[in-house]
């Protein structure tokens, strides 16, 4: 009875921790609302201006707690993952952007998804590649496309390969660093505010090198940075490690793809943007691969 009623803990353990993953896709589906909110700010100023404040969110949490404050004395290979995560995803995705024309690179980027729940298969316990979780990744990727091509006409040009490259790139460090956060389980989710704080000085530096400042020329402009920092590049970042080191990580690789669609539904809804018949074609794909894999991640492991 003691072993049933420590694996029921273990299962709702993991359930909560895989919905906080699911909150972070939540608020990362209000990136470009928040992006397009706070005007004409280049992209390695506004990383740094928001992963200061998502450092600082973190930071705060230790006034009534000054002891998780150690959390930040980790070894060098957690700080090169945590920080090689953060800034190099972002640093990679910035120079996709500029490289290459936005729709391309950014479906190419969204292979991460993808590769998350094939580089999944590799850690402790995740009982080999299931069926089920492939079938569900690849059915959203194909929402992915059919949204951005239904923005207007795909054209993978020869000469942006520089930019794709770069946005294979991060979709490549993005899944590494989500399923590596799962071998590193032990440490606090709390050593993530320090990721942030460097990422953020390590923008800074590559705005200082690369652009010229721009800062939000009202206050709905300011409110849209400080909400960015609180919530898509804040709480985010937070609440997708405790979904990657203790929840379904397959899974929430699967579901991410439900991000651009909310995304965009966001963005027509508050007239950033207008209607595609496509649309509706994502949502039926995203939403068919997410069942697919919730039934995978329900049934016995089957390998393949």
């Amino acid at each position: 009875m003691s072993q049933t009623a420590s694996s029921s803990a273990r299962d709702r353990a993991r359930s909560a921790a895989t919905v906080a993953g699911f909150g972070a896709i939540l608020l990362w589906s209000l990136l470009a609302l928040f992006a397009a909110a706070s005007g004409t700010v280049p992209p390695f100023q506004l990383a740094a201006m928001t992963f200061w404040i998502g450092g600082l969110c973190g930071c705060a949490t230790w006034i009534a707690r000054p002891s998780r404050a150690w959390a930040l004395l980790q070894p060098w290979p957690v700080w090169l993952l945590g920080v090689g995560g953060l800034f190099g995803y972002h640093a990679l995705y910035f120079s996709a952007l500029r490289l290459a024309p936005p729709a391309e690179a950014g479906l190419i980027n969204y292979l991460w998804p993808l590769l998350i729940v094939l580089f999944s298969a590799r850690l402790p316990g995740a009982g080999g590649l299931r069926a089920g979780h492939v079938a569900g990744a690849a059915l959203g990727l194909a929402g992915v496309a059919a949204l951005f091509a239904g923005r207007g006409n795909l054209d993978f040009a020869a000469g942006a390969f520089p930019g794709y490259a770069a946005a294979l790139g991060a979709a490549f460090v993005w899944a590494a660093y989500s399923v590596l956060s799962a071998r590193v389980g032990e440490v606090p989710t709390d050593a993530v505010a320090g990721f942030c704080l460097v990422t953020a000085a390590l923008s800074l530096a590559c705005h200082l090198a690369f652009e010229t400042t721009l800062w939000p020329a009202d206050a709905t402009q300011w409110g849209a940075v400080l909400l960015l920092g609180i919530g898509p590049v804040g709480a985010a970042f937070y609440l997708w490690d405790i979904g990657c080191k203790r929840g379904d990580v397959r899974l929430l690789g699967v579901t991410a793809y439900a991000a651009p669609v909310l995304s965009t539904l966001i963005l027509v809804a508050t007239g950033y943007a207008k209607p595609v018949p496509a649309l509706a074609l994502a949502c039926l794909l995203i939403v068919a691969g997410a069942l697919t894999a919730v039934r995978a991640s329900r049934a016995e492991p089957k390998a393949v």
